[in-house]
């Protein structure tokens, strides 16, 4: 498996992972499939995201396919330069439990030096027991649970607020 921070170069199969990710676990993400497909100019728009200075992607590889992604995000705002966010983390199916999702986060949290991030902090429905696991062995500390902090049509799941001080 290898890991490499993304670019706009890699917007195409990003955009392909990405919608697979929205489609096949719908529950994990707050975009959804639907608002995904509908972006116009997909292809563009994922290449500029991918090329901004404000965050860092990182994908996996097996060979030559795009298998994980995951996102590291800095605050914006210059009171709250010194956080960051890990958005989007997401491994195919028949590469889980192999250790990407471990390697890609590991990557970002090295990467996050380069943004001078000192904290880093990531949102993770309850339900999702494995994520919860990775992360709390990477070192994430659960700071907050919000409670039916999304809605679905006939239901609402609670999230998990971590952090990871660096």
């Amino acid at each position: 498996m290898n890991i490499k921070l993304l670019t706009g170069d890699d917007a195409k199969a990003y955009r392909e992972l990405r919608l697979e990710a929205l489609l096949t676990n719908p529950d994990a993400f707050l975009t959804t499939y639907e608002q995904e497909k509908q972006r116009p100019d997909p292809i563009n728009f994922t290449a500029e995201r991918l090329d901004s200075p404000n965050s860092k992607t990182v994908g996996a590889f097996d060979q030559d396919q795009l298998v994980g992604i995951a996102t590291l995000t800095q605050e914006r705002h210059p009171k709250c330069l010194h956080k960051g966010s890990i958005v989007g983390v997401y491994v195919t199916a028949a590469h889980r439990r192999s250790g990407t999702a471990e390697k890609m986060m590991k990557e970002l949290i090295e990467k996050a030096s380069s943004f001078k991030i000192e904290i880093i902090q990531i949102g993770v429905v309850t339900n999702n027991k494995p994520a919860v696991r990775l992360y709390e062995k990477l070192g994430f500390r659960v700071f907050a649970t919000e409670r039916h902090a999304i809605k679905l049509h006939d239901r609402y799941l609670d999230e998990q607020w971590m952090e990871y001080f660096i």
